[in-house]
């Protein structure tokens, strides 16, 4: 009678919690687990997929390898709530917690696991592997409360992130038994701001290394200075993509938020680095024109990021523009107006946020030089405009700035003085987005290309003499009220290079530069 009482103590139901993702954003799963003195037999129920369902096996292989028999008689797990899908791994070291606390191995450690949140994939051995969404399983966690969060070790630095929460990095289970029985502490990880602050001023590129260009670099420098979006048009061989794969070092360095964000969606991703906290520069994401529609926006049966949102607080680089399929580039319209992007499936519905400047590059004609003065064109008639026309008016409407890239002539090409660097234009460009942020207070807006009509208007600070030199070159130069839009907005960011408060004559000349492409090429 006494051992049979003293069995039924060691069988007991047991909660340890978890964490699982869905889009950029984690919830907190409750795994209970129960075991009984019946026929042998290992159940895990609460809408789990295919990953978590094979848990079974790697669970019980991994509790005989780190020292503790696995129990006999029927194991039941719960991941709650059940009617909330679950999908991944990274819920195996807390399954494993729970049959160990539910089969009396983990004696004195019950009461400790209240507060504990535990995330982490299994190996055969019993080591823990990493897991995607490691931060923003951890940001749930302490949303909820939770005071510790327990993660594989290559996933603690990233997690220790989110602050407010002691992270710890498991390299095992039996070293994370320890740990709860109080026999051995695992490492607490913590993140450090500072070296965050400092890797941003590695850039292997350097606008130094470009020759000539001068007005394509000043117009690289004015859409980074407003965040707007930009095509080059050139021949082949101008330095569109040198210029592309450059932006990124002039660009202002991440905020802490923007960071933050930007690693989630790549920890999402599977594409953080072992050991890596944050993202510590803008990211540069220039996909193949082959791509499909759903690697670009996102998408899969469990959605993961597409490119629009691994490019997020940085750049978005389309090299040879119009060889992109049709249903891609029609794509990218909602991601460019709204800066975020949702997918849904049957599984559910997932939003991720794609806020990126998109950079665009193409060629004026199939085989190149149309309109090159050193080399002539070879493409048949009506093939330039069929070739241009493949990138459609609504796609264009999004693109704030068009410039055009000559070939380079043999004086610039054999010119060896160093040009301005890269970190010369990024003061300018960090000055810019400064004074434009006092107008922007409490407004959510951080740059001129997010400003809504509205706040253009209201924003704007343009002057009597410069707003009749808009209305003459308007009608003088035939340009369309699409453009009309692009032109205001870049205009105030040029003003913004040049620390004024109002738009000047000046300021809207160069603006109207910018869309001179229009009626060259798409008339």
């Amino acid at each position: 009678m006494i051992e049979n009482e003293e069995r039924k103590a060691e069988n007991m139901l047991t909660s340890v919690y978890s964490a699982g993702s869905m889009g950029i954003d984690g919830f907190i799963v409750t795994v209970e687990c129960d075991h009984q003195d019946k026929l042998g037999k290992f159940d895990i129920v609460g809408l789990p997929d295919a990953a978590i369902k094979e848990a079974k096996e790697r669970v019980a292989t991994a509790c005989e390898n780190s020292g503790f028999p696995f129990p006999e008689g029927t194991v039941t797990v719960n991941l709650a709530p059940a009617d909330r899908r679950k999908e991944g791994s990274g819920f195996d070291v807390s399954i494993l917690l729970g049959i160990l606390g539910s089969t009396g191995y983990l004696k004195g450690a019950q009461q400790n696991l209240e507060g504990k949140c535990f995330v982490g994939e299994l190996s055969l051995s019993g080591r823990v592997r990493p897991v995607r969404g490691a931060l923003c399983m951890c940001a749930a966690a302490k949303a909820e409360g939770f005071t510790e969060f327990y993660a594989p070790v290559e996933n603690a630095a990233e997690a220790a992130v989110v602050g407010g929460i002691t992270v710890y990095g498991v390299p095992g289970i039996p070293e994370l038994v320890d740990h709860l029985t109080g026999k051995k502490q695992l490492t607490a990880y913590s993140c450090d701001k500072e070296y965050f602050a400092q890797e941003f001023n590695n850039f292997d590129l350097d606008f130094s290394d470009i020759k000539g260009q001068a007005a394509a670099k000043r117009a690289m420098e004015v859409a980074a200075a407003g965040g707007h979006n930009i095509l080059l048009i050139g021949p082949p061989g101008t330095g569109k993509s040198m210029l592309a794969k450059r932006l990124p070092s002039i660009l202002p360095p991440l905020t802490f938020e923007e960071a933050i964000e930007t690693t989630k969606v790549h920890s999402v991703a599977g594409l953080l680095e072992a050991g890596t906290s944050l993202v510590s520069r803008r990211p540069f994401r220039s996909p193949h024109h082959t791509m499909s529609s759903a690697s670009m926006v996102g998408g899969g049966v469990n959605p993961v990021p597409g490119e629009v949102s691994l490019a997020s607080h940085g750049v978005l680089f389309l090299d040879e523009l119009p060889e992109y399929n049709k249903t891609v580039l029609d794509g990218l319209r909602q991601p460019l107006e709204d800066g975020r992007v949702t997918i849904t499936r049957v599984n559910g519905r997932v939003t991720y946020p794609c806020n990126f400047m998109l950079v665009c590059a193409m060629n004026p004609c199939k085989c190149g030089n149309f309109g090159n003065p050193l080399k002539k064109c070879t493409c048949p008639k009506g093939a330039v405009k069929q070739y241009i026309s493949k990138v459609s008016g609504p796609m264009l409407d999004r693109i704030d700035i068009q410039i055009e890239m000559p070939a380079l002539s043999m004086d610039e090409l054999t010119n060896f003085a160093p040009s301005e660097p890269s970190s010369a234009i990024r003061a300018r460009v960090i000055a810019a987005r400064a004074f434009a942020q006092k107008r922007f207070a409490e407004k959510g807006t951080y740059c001129n290309a997010q400003m809504t009509p509205s706040q253009t208007r209201a924003l704007l600070n343009i002057t009597d003499g410069a707003l009749t030199f808009l209305r003459s070159s308007f009608d003088a130069c035939g340009l369309s009220a699409r453009a009309f839009d692009r032109i205001i907005r870049v205009s105030r960011t040029v003003a913004d290079l040049a620390l004024s408060e109002n738009v000047e004559e000046e300021h809207i000349a160069e603006a109207i530069r910018y869309r001179s492409l229009d009626r060259k090429y798409w008339k």
